[in-house]
């Protein structure tokens, strides 16, 4: 009997689609999960007459995969990982993959791919983006962790990845340990971050320009054949024209509470350990704390009142002014995501390819836009790149947009109108490019009551100096660090 190219460990939604994936791409795909029926259900069902083993125990799993065998994980991140490689690894040989598909923290794919190495096998955390349909029609993936094994998956993951339209694969390996989920994390957060800016659009329109959802599926729908081309936009798009039974909008119908499984928090602190600005992508994910607490806010509303103004100039203009501030928001998310990347990078020792990464996010995944080739020609211009904003391309556009995202801003504060990510950005933009920020006030107040120290603009950088403001406090200062 003919082994199987690659066995596959979870059949819920992103498990199965990949399965059916791999098996229309002509590979031969092993199957096992916990709860054997739905081993069953699907090879009676969808994998039927189709090149899918069903397996009913780890070993069996093993046994019917060819050597160097490929097992990948399909599985909740977490414990559930960890006690499925402790099953896995006395059934496996030398050389073999462990490959993890969900959605795992970097750390702990950082500690398990060493974990694994150790014991004489290869381990790779993929990143893989696209949902449901992405699984199923090709997906963007972002393999990191053992080197060796990238030779041996590669056929199998560039086949059924993503393609862009010059059919290059939106699949490339991102480096070692963690790097991979990593990648994938910052994915996720520029994923909460374009959300929200829609979010506030759609709300903008909405309740300030006084749009209906009709509208605003036009408003969308002609978006999207321009700059701000992409995967999210084009569903806005589609979910404001879909209707309910009675033939009005469902989405005007769906509880206003956001919910989060941790990718966006974890970016968050990500960038907080490295010291990294990352505020469009982590207010996105405050908003979606806010969102939940809706008895509070309802409550709020009756004492403090809501949006008190409403827009009464020319629409079509002020459509065209959100457009501008929606773009400019949305570069600023990408650039703080790089920024973070490339920090990240310095101190894990990865060697990232940040044109390739734009390429990986081209097709299939989630933040998938037409200005990702964009991205792509700065890192490949330049691959020391401080900041996307620096790239001569999207510095002039950023200074073409900014009047009208300053109108859409300041017409939202005014109105009272919440537009948290649309001003993070822009209070980012004003912050990057002022050349003298009031820090100096702020390391001025840490020297006069913890002796804090602080550097001079008359001497050379990296030497401190104390002042005894009150004339009580002596000569003695605090030791430098930086938490």
């Amino acid at each position: 009997m003919k082994k199987s190219d690659i066995g596959l460990i979870g059949l819920a939604v992103m498990g199965e689609n990949l399965v059916m994936n791999m098996e229309s791409k002509g590979f031969t795909v092993s199957v096992y999960n916990r709860t054997t029926s739905k081993v069953d259900a699907f090879i009676g069902g969808r994998a039927k007459g189709k090149n899918i083993v069903g397996t009913y125990s780890l070993k069996e799993l093993v046994d019917s995969i060819a050597k160097p065998r490929k097992v990948m994980m399909m599985i909740k991140a977490g414990t559930a990982v960890d006690e499925m490689i402790e099953q896995l690894i006395p059934l496996l040989d030398s050389g073999d993959v462990i490959i993890d598909g969900g959605n795992s923290h970097f750390p702990d794919t950082a500690r398990r791919t060493a974990y694994v190495e150790s014991k004489g096998l290869l381990y790779i955390g993929t990143g893989v983006s696209g949902g449901e349909e992405g699984a199923l029609k090709g997906p963007s993936m972002m393999p990191g962790g053992s080197f060796a094994a990238w030779e041996i998956v590669k056929p199998i993951f560039t086949s059924i990845c993503a393609k862009t339209a010059d059919g290059s694969p939106c699949c490339d390996w991102v480096g070692e340990n963690g790097a991979g989920h990593f990648v994938k994390m910052v994915h996720n957060g520029i994923e909460y971050g374009d959300m929200q800016l829609i979010c506030e659009a759609y709300q903008y329109m909405k309740d300030y320009i006084g749009l209906s959802c009709d509208e605003m599926h036009d408003v969308f729908a002609e978006w999207n054949k321009g700059e701000l081309d992409s995967y999210l936009i084009q569903i806005t798009a589609d979910i404001l024209a879909y209707k309910d039974t009675d033939s009005t909008p469902i989405v005007e119908k769906i509880l206003d509470t956001a919910g989060q499984k941790g990718t966006g928090k974890w970016t968050g602190i990500a960038a907080l350990d490295e010291g990294v600005p990352l505020t469009l992508i982590t207010e996105s994910v405050y908003s979606r704390c806010l969102s939940a607490m809706k008895d509070e806010r309802v409550k709020a509303s009756k004492i403090l009142g809501g949006v008190s103004a409403k827009f009464s100039g020319d629409k079509k203009a002020e459509i065209e002014n959100l457009r501008c501030a929606l773009l400019a928001s949305k570069i600023i998310s990408y650039a703080q995501g790089y920024t973070l990347m490339r920090s990240a990078a310095k101190t894990y020792g990865w060697n990232l390819n940040y044109g390739g990464i734009a390429l990986m996010w081209r097709g299939g995944c989630i933040i998938r836009s037409a200005f990702l080739g964009k991205i792509k020609d700065a890192y490949d211009n330049n691959p020391d790149l401080e900041n996307l904003l620096l790239d001569p391309y999207f510095s002039a556009k950023m200074i073409s947009l900014t009047p009208a995202w300053r109108t859409i801003v300041a017409n939202a504060v005014t109105a009272g109108l919440p537009v948290p990510t649309f001003s993070a950005a822009l209070s980012y933009f004003d912050g990057l490019r002022c050349s003298r920020l009031p820090a100096n006030l702020l390391q001025a107040q840490r020297d006069y009551f913890g002796a804090h120290t602080y550097e001079r603009t008359d001497a050379q950088r990296g030497q401190f100096f104390h002042t005894n403001w009150t004339g009580e406090g002596g000569d003695t200062a605090s030791s430098q660090y930086t938490v």
